[in-house]
């Protein structure tokens, strides 16, 4: 007698996935994946049984999932199940980096169609509950069966909760949620309180939210889609590839390099996706309408003016170069991670790895040293006024008031008011923080005169005529 592997079902041609995902195609729903049954059988079938097996399991490759009509029944963690002995076929190893100079200029259509050809039911897209509907829309365009996850932290607005119920009405599609670990997100609440993001910065936060629940999804999986633009943050983004093996998250295989991700839109403009929503009538987030852009957790994503960028909506009271949440961190280049914390890589800067030219040059500004701005602020009795701005050059938002900034220097040119600029990143970034009520990037301060005390520009509206208005109430 010998022990052998039997299915659960009356049929030799079940199949396991390996999937963390629950499936179902859009014209039948399969319940999930129960787990087989061990039996005694004679010796002389075993060899007959197993060849059943090994050839069900080579026919049958998993079918893909459109994300599927709703369905009734309970879902079970395929990660939970027993996944079958048979090796599976070794996929062939391409070179990544030569398909995404070869998908360099191919549409968003084109590119999802080759990554859902490729990776079938091994593959999801990441869906936020922003604009990165238009991935949706393009999957569901190329005809093909697709499968759609989100992360709920638990944090989200209510109006992202009724979009993702919108979504899935729009498309008979069921969104396939991950959610944080209960007992990871009690211990963070009790220890530190329900807003410490605000006392101590957001990664620890969208760690426990965030990335550890991508982290179980992306393991069940080859290759996932994201929503990733290049003009979304100058500060991370500006390098992504059309594909990438993921420098980061790990796949089925459960290594690094074992999972591919497709940036579809990488080299789109904003502008240009909402023109593709607007044309395919997609439902899109009510909050878009409420001066909303890029959508996280309600506590920490907050409509922006006109004029801002559109990550600065984001986690306000930090640094530019922090703007990422984890999910993305292999964006971020090795030179610019002390940047993160606003500590220039000195050994970076003495190879010239991580020298960024200079902004707000201009003859109408005065470029304040250190010992210029220390004995600026310690003046009790100035002849004239002082606008000055502490910055940093490779802070992107920095760079976008750039021009602004240079015109209202311009305009004050002659009219007794002095405008300065004070590079407050490194090793000066302590002292601004400490005397010169430095929050993030950039900061504007007047120096009234007559007055010791610096007065902080307390809006996020950087245009000229607003800059304008600060000034003239306190000269």
């Amino acid at each position: 007698m010998a022990l052998a592997f039997a299915s659960s079902s009356s049929s030799a041609s079940t199949a396991v996935s390996g999937s963390s995902f629950p499936f179902s195609s859009s014209s039948s729903e399969l319940k999930a994946p129960q787990i087989g049954s061990f039996r005694l059988v004679d010796r002389d079938r075993t060899h007959a049984l197993s060849r059943a097996v090994n050839f069900s399991q080579r026919r049958c490759s998993v079918k893909p999932v459109n994300a599927e009509p709703k369905r009734n029944d309970s879902i079970v963690p395929l990660a939970a199940t027993i996944a079958a002995s048979e090796v599976v076929e070794k996929v062939e190893v391409e070179d990544y980096e030569r398909l995404a100079k070869e998908l360099e200029n191919a549409s968003p259509l084109e590119i999802i169609d080759k990554a859902l050809e490729k990776f079938g039911n091994d593959i999801a897209i990441a869906f936020s509950g922003a604009e990165d509907v238009a991935l949706i829309e393009y999957a569901h365009l190329t005809g093909r069966p697709y499968r759609v996850f989100s992360l709920d932290t638990g944090r989200l607005n209510p109006e992202t909760y009724q979009f993702f119920d919108q979504v899935e009405k729009h498309y008979g599609i069921r969104i396939e949620y991950m959610f944080p670990d209960a007992v990871e997100v009690q211990a963070l609440v009790r220890n530190k309180g329900l807003f410490s993001f605000y006392e101590d910065g957001h990664q620890e936060c969208c760690r426990v939210r965030k990335v550890r629940p991508l982290r179980r999804a992306l393991k069940g999986l080859r290759a996932w889609i994201t929503g990733q633009r290049k003009d979304q943050s100058p500060g991370t983004r500006s390098e992504i590839p059309i594909v990438q093996v993921d420098p980061v998250f790990e796949g089925m295989d459960g290594e690094i390099g074992s999972l591919v991700k497709w940036n579809p839109v990488a080299n789109v403009q904003g502008q240009d996706i909402w023109n593709f929503l607007h044309t395919m009538n997609v439902p899109v987030n009510s909050l878009h309408s409420q001066g909303y852009i890029s959508i996280g957790c309600e506590p920490c994503t907050r409509p922006v003016l006109p004029g801002q960028h559109e990550r600065e909506g984001r986690w306000w009271w930090e640094d530019a170069k922090a703007k990422e949440c984890g999910l993305h961190k292999g964006n971020i280049k090795e030179e610019n991670r002390a940047q993160l914390n606003g500590i220039e890589n000195g050994a970076a800067h003495a190879k010239g790895t991580a020298t960024v030219p200079d902004i707000f040059n201009s003859q109408n500004l005065v470029n304040l040293s250190r010992n210029g701005i220390e004995n600026l602020a310690r003046l009790e009795k100035r002849k004239e006024p002082w606008i000055v701005v502490l910055y940093a050059p490779w802070c992107p938002f920095c760079q976008a008031m750039e021009a602004s900034y240079v015109e209202l220097a311009e305009k004050l040119a002659g009219t007794g008011v002095k405008v300065g600029k004070f590079r407050a990143d490194g090793e000066h970034k302590e002292y601004a923080q400490r005397e010169l009520q430095l929050g993030s990037f950039p900061t504007i301060l007047c120096f009234p005169k007559g007055s010791c005390r610096p007065i902080k520009y307390p809006s996020e509206k950087r245009d000229v005529e607003s800059l304008m208005a600060f000034v003239n109430a306190l000269r």
